[in-house]
């Protein structure tokens, strides 16, 4: 019987970085990674130990995983050095994760115009890189760099380059389709060549898009015999991206009947991590995007929608809400009450899904959505508009008024200053509290003024950090009038994290409702208790 066990390796935190307008920061890294870990992915590569400083901060703490593998990526040692002085080798063996993936040349043509060195010395340099890296690391893998142009040119050759990694312990070798210019027929072909040389439960495949075929050649490559695919969360990556993991994975389980660490509960989690993503880079979400875009599922009127209404399969290759998507008629715009509900299960919120107030939270998401919040990607504001809805969230604080002023001038020495100094009155227990504090921009400011008030009264707010702002324009018609978005993510001394969100046509009246869902959202999950009047 066949193996139907496929293994994912997420490219994100590397390949994905090196798409055009988007920079991780190490809270990216940590938050990408952490979701990651929670659908099932098998492997996540974090990116290059000593590459980059961001890499550096990212490897000398890496998240603790529960379902995935870290990974760290690097190259073969260099030509006419050993193994264990070669520094860049040695670098990426150092952190403290259980895989390494190392890229090596497997097209002669590389080797002999680039590397300029014998076809015997770069297969000796792949070899003592995965011998090393196997006395080190729990796994090894080797990335085989332009393999299908590598195969065509010199097969001999680019299968040396394989059995090098395989024979001195590599777990998996990857064929790499680095400049993306191989069809699914030719994927088809080669990986059934090379599975008579290695068994098909060690080849991964890794595809970039340039034809627009990643998806295709990765599932080609699966059909064949691989049993890993690499790729990237909404198909990221340098050119025209990488595979799209987020349309590999279903594909895989719902179509072609295989089997991977993503449960079918961990699909229903696919729109939201598409989605998260897309937040988190301040990019909208591609509406069309396969599985999980907004139009993915939606139905303009006319002859469709009447199909659909009698029986989905006429226009649904699949229902939606197996990869956390709905439904949307366009013209009675329809649905979203599962999708609540399965939202209060996430939360641990128990109630009748035929309660009432259910339909009127529908109505609310629908409407502050259309509006410009964005839930997927701030899971604390969906809680407590829910739980609010539900009337379960004290109100531990009320801002009755605040005023920031910010001054730039330059000093007597001739330097730029900029100061912003934030007034808050606020309303606790009954008490009326007014006080000033300055702060490193206007929503510093702001924030400190709140904490002088609430940190003597609510000690959980001790250990409150925001870790992360982003502002993204929703209306760029409208130039600087145009509407804003504000995310903000915050951490506390659990090392627990949460994303918060507020919408303004004024970015500090923005920022406040960010501001104010986080301190809200910590007091209600430590517990405090609201003062009660005097």
């Amino acid at each position: 019987m066949p193996d139907k066990r496929v293994y994912l390796f997420d490219t994100t935190l590397r390949d994905g970085a090196q798409t055009q307008g988007v920079d991780f920061n190490p809270a990216d890294k940590e938050l990408i990674a952490r979701e990651l870990d929670k659908i099932g992915i098998d492997y996540i590569e974090g990116g290059w130990p000593g590459a980059n400083p961001t890499d550096n901060s990212f490897f000398a703490n890496p998240p603790k995983l529960k379902r995935a593998r870290m990974t760290a990526f690097g190259m073969t040692r260099r030509p006419g050095r050993s193994a264990d002085n070669d520094p860049g080798l040695m670098g990426i063996l150092e952190p403290d994760v259980p895989c390494v993936c190392m890229v090596g040349k497997s097209w002669d043509f590389h080797v002999d115009v680039a590397l300029e060195i014998e076809h015997d010395e770069n297969i000796r340099m792949i070899a003592d890189s995965v011998a090393l890296a196997k006395t080190r690391k729990e796994e090894v893998m080797f990335d085989a760099e332009h393999f299908f142009d590598g195969y065509k040119s010199n097969p001999d050759f680019a299968l040396a380059c394989l059995k090098a990694a395989y024979d001195n312990g590599a777990r998996w070798v990857v064929l790499c389709d680095t400049n993306g210019g191989t069809l699914p027929h030719e994927i088809d072909t080669i990986v059934r060549a090379v599975t008579e040389h290695i068994p098909g439960t060690h080849i991964g495949i890794h595809a970039h898009n340039d034809t627009g075929n990643a998806i295709a050649n990765s599932l080609a490559a699966v059909n064949a015999g691989a049993r890993q695919v690499q790729g990237t969360l909404n198909g990221l990556g340098e050119r025209c991206g990488n595979a799209d993991l987020i349309a590999v994975i279903p594909s895989l389980v719902l179509k072609m009947g295989y089997q991977t660490n993503v449960s079918h509960e961990d699909l229903k989690q696919l729109t939201h991590i598409s989605r998260l993503l897309d937040e988190r880079l301040n990019r909208a979400p591609a509406k069309g995007a396969p599985y999980v875009g907004e139009s993915a599922f939606a139905h303009k009127g006319g002859l469709h929608v009447s199909a659909v209404e009698k029986d989905p399969r006429t226009y649904e290759h699949i229902e939606p809400a197996l990869v956390g998507n709905r439904r949307h008629i366009v013209v009675s715009d329809q649905s979203g009450r599962s999708n609540i509900l399965a939202r209060f299960r996430e939360v641990g919120i128990e109630i009748d899904p035929k309660d009432k107030r259910i339909g009127k939270l529908v109505e609310a998401v629908k409407e502050n959505e259309f509006n410009g919040y964005a839930y997927d990607g701030a899971e604390a504001s969906f809680e407590l508009l829910a739980r609010r809805a539900l009337g379960s969230v004290p109100e531990f604080f009320r801002c009755s008024n605040f005023r920031v002023i910010d001054e730039r001038r330059w000093n007597v020495d001739g330097d730029l200053v900029t100061l912003s100094e934030a007034t808050v009155k606020l309303s606790v227990g009954g008490i009326e509290h007014m006080t000033v504090a300055e702060g490193n921009g206007p929503v510093n400011a702001l924030d400190a003024a709140m904490r002088k008030v609430l940190m003597p009264i609510y000690p959980s707010l001790e250990g409150l950090r925001l870790i992360d702002y982003k502002v993204r324009i929703l209306t760029p018609g409208d130039g600087t009038r145009a509407i804003t978005r504000v995310m903000i993510e915050s951490t506390d001394s659990k090392g627990e994290h949460w994303s918060t969100v507020g919408v303004s046509a004024n970015i500090i009246d923005a920022s406040y409702n960010a501001l104010h869902d986080s301190l809200i959202y910590l007091l209600y999950r430590s517990g405090a208790e609201e003062p009660q009047e005097s």
